[in-house]
């Protein structure tokens, strides 16, 4: 179940927001990026674009005990014409066992960011789950200006604890 981030703090005039991932101490080498870009989009309208980042906190993962912990970075950026607000989310977490856990929710860390064109929103967060290599995939519904109703997706990405994936 996603963690809740250890604080948001908001960042320049550009509307970034911005939170703390968990610091990984005992594994500065451990951590790893995934650029997961997909673009949403209903028409060139609607277009949202969101961008993961994701590290493995081994101070905070318990092995032995089948609990690995991990965080995340999320931009979602409005690239569409038409200005719009973050109204839900949906994950879709699994673990190398197969096992899957699915998370709904209101907004994001609290908030339900409303992004002009050109404006972004930057959280992070966390995932536990009982493997050391998972997947997180999921959508954010949106709301436009418009009245029209759409869904930005965000692309599986990989949670893996360094070193076991090529």
């Amino acid at each position: 179940m996603p963690l809740p981030p250890k604080q948001i703090a908001k960042a320049n005039n550009n509307c970034m927001a911005e939170s703390t991932p968990p610091k990984s101490r005992t594994e500065p080498q451990g951590k790893f990026s995934i650029d997961a870009s997909k673009h949403a989009q209903a028409s060139n309208a609607h277009s949202i674009r969101v961008d993961v980042s994701a590290s493995y906190v081994g101070e905070q993962s318990k092995p032995e005990e089948s609990h690995y912990v991990f965080s995340y970075t999320i931009t979602i950026r409005n690239e569409g014409q038409v200005p719009a607000r973050l109204l839900t989310r949906h994950w879709v977490i699994t673990d190398a066992n197969g096992k899957v856990k699915e998370v709904r929710g209101e907004g994001v860390v609290g908030e339900q960011p409303y992004l002009l064109p050109g404006q972004g929103f930057r959280y992070s967060s966390g995932a536990v789950i009982e493997t050391p290599v998972g997947a997180m995939q999921g959508s954010y519904q949106m709301l436009g200006d418009d009245g029209s109703q759409f869904d930005a997706n965000i692309a599986p990405f990989t949670l893996a604890v360094p070193g076991l994936l090529h």
